[in-house]
């Protein structure tokens, strides 16, 4: 390693600012002006990357809006409304609350986009409702509510989804589209392993909702299940932007939480304002320091030069994703997701276009890998966040997670191999991919 090498020692600066507990997004903009410095090269450079990366991308304003919208349900009761209607359509069977966590993962991922707010929202109440009266361990609730948070960025509107375009130049609404069936697929892969073990370890059955009260279920949390509904169903007719749906989400959260269903105070605006604020911040120092690493990047020609590295091992297309399948779930358990997809993900894209790899089913697998790294071992950061809601032991959330991670990584696989499967919906809609 040679340290007077401009590019190794901004790599180096990034490590050990990291390790010193400096925020990845500082350590990437320091690290780029070291870079240009040493390099010989004009610092306000990065300045320019910067801002020009951020104002000129129109589709990051979709992040901090689909923030909010997570944000406001959770402040209201459109998330119990959900949790209760899931109940009534699952919640009969053997282990019906644990398919019950799954299914308002579904619901809830055509609203809010993001894994995190999904555990740290639904999840809080889901661990509460499977936990109580010693129904299910803590640890196979935590482990559960954690591996069905990840099909949230899978199934749109996704955060994920729309920084892959961002970074790809894969069109957002195909993109949304493929999403569905995949994440489809994750879910069914949950539910027939929860189906499994809840005869072979003797899960309780809820008390059934009785049918003639599913009617008014449903209807009380009618205006929720519509929001999907509305924000795809404008997508796609053309009626509004990917980026102009998230506006419409996170107005249609506050309206129907505030107006209709009257469970929104001030303060509690208020603070799921401040909330999303504070997150899009953090998202957004991030965004803003790989896109001046990325100039870094593309100064150094690494794209190009590694495309040209990987085709000298003469790799099939298949070939290719089953290594990038390999090195995505192993930095999935080291590195935040944002700073994969924004710094390791531009490099492998020029192969993957060399090799005839449609940008779209390379997108979705990107992210399912991603999502999937949230609760790999050790270092997966919903095992870690689950781990603080619910007072169980790390290791015991491991063990019980272990078997919907083999699960999700066979439905990956199956993502991976067919793209027929990720390219369906798109193609239905007029995708030439």
């Amino acid at each position: 390693m040679n340290l007077a090498d401009p590019f190794t020692l901004s790599v180096v600066s990034i490590v050990v600012l990291s390790l010193l507990g400096l925020p990845i997004g500082h350590a990437m903009i320091a690290s780029s002006i070291l870079y240009l410095y040493t390099a010989g090269l004009d610092m306000g450079t990065a300045a320019e990357q910067l801002l020009n990366g951020m104002f000129t991308s129109y589709i990051l304003l979709a992040v901090p809006l689909f923030i909010l919208a997570a944000e406001l349900m959770n402040s209201g009761s459109m998330t119990e409304r959900l949790l209760r209607f899931c109940d009534a359509i699952v919640g009969r069977f053997r282990g019906g609350l644990a398919q019950v966590n799954v299914l308002q993962s579904i619901i809830f991922a055509g609203m809010s986009g993001s894994a995190i707010a999904d555990a740290a929202g639904t999840g809080k109440m889901m661990q509460k409702m499977m936990t109580s009266d010693g129904k299910y361990p803590a640890s196979y609730a935590a482990a559960l509510t954690a591996a069905s948070s990840v099909i949230g960025p899978i199934i749109p509107p996704s955060i994920p989804v729309v920084i892959y375009a961002l970074v790809s130049d894969a069109s957002i609404g195909y993109l949304f589209l493929a999403g569905m069936i995949p994440g489809a697929l994750m879910g069914a892969a949950q539910m027939a392993l929860i189906a499994y073990t809840a005869r072979k370890r003797n899960f309780p059955v809820e008390k059934p909702v009785p049918l003639r009260q599913l009617p008014r279920i449903t209807l009380r949390a009618f205006p929720a299940l519509m929001m999907p509904v509305v924000l795809l169903g404008g997508i796609y007719s053309g009626v509004m932007t990917p980026t102009e749906a998230a506006a419409v989400a996170a107005a249609y959260a506050l309206l129907i939480s505030g107006l209709l269903y009257r469970d929104l105070t001030l303060s509690s605006i208020y603070h799921s304002v401040l909330a999303s604020a504070r997150t899009t911040a953090s998202i957004g120092m991030l965004i803003a320091g790989a896109l001046v690493f990325n100039y870094v990047v593309t100064v150094e020609n690494i794209p190009n030069a590694l495309a040209a590295y990987l085709q000298s091992f003469d790799l099939s297309p298949i070939g290719f994703l089953i290594l990038v399948n390999i090195v995505l779930l192993i930095l999935g358990c080291l590195l935040e997701g944002t700073t994969i997809l924004l710094i390791i993900v531009p490099v492998l894209i020029p192969t993957a276009q060399a090799l005839g790899i449609d940008m779209v089913h390379f997108g979705i697998v990107v992210v399912v890998n991603i999502m999937l790294g949230l609760i790999t071992p050790p270092y997966g950061l919903l095992l870690f966040i689950m781990t603080n809601i619910s007072g169980a032991p790390l290791r015991a959330i491991v063990r019980d997670v272990l078997p919907f991670l083999f699960a999700m990584l066979t439905a990956l696989m199956v993502i991976t191999f067919v793209p027929g499967i990720v390219l369906f919906l798109p193609r239905l809609f007029g995708y030439g991919g």
